[in-house]
């Protein structure tokens, strides 16, 4: 016999499951785009560790995204824009700093 509480359990590790595998199929898709262009041009040339680093973080920005997103869906829609927004812009930052080191010349 199933209670209450376990019924939230199996509802939340199924939202999970959908959860990683979009994020997962997003990153993978966003990634393919710099292996497809290595085979065309020298001027990509991405390595290994740099494709690891772009995957945490494309990955570790979705879900959070994707999570976020679903613990504040009783907020207005403005504010749960915002507050998405402002998650895929900090991800966003961090990959600018690690690609050029525009603040503190980190990336390259």
């Amino acid at each position: 016999m199933h209670t209450a509480g376990s019924q939230d359990a199996l509802a939340h590790k199924g939202t999970l499951r959908i959860d990683l595998l979009r994020v997962g199929l997003a990153t993978a898709m966003i990634l393919l785009a710099p292996l497809v262009a290595m085979q065309f041009t020298r001027e990509v040339a991405w390595s290994g560790f740099d494709f690891a680093v772009a995957a945490l973080l494309l990955a570790g920005v979705g879900l959070a995204c994707a999570r976020t997103a679903r613990r504040i869906a009783h907020w207005r829609p403005w504010r749960r824009f915002a507050a998405v927004a402002a998650l895929a812009l900090a991800g966003a930052g961090l990959w600018l700093e690690l690609a050029v080191g525009v603040l503190f010349n980190v990336g390259s």
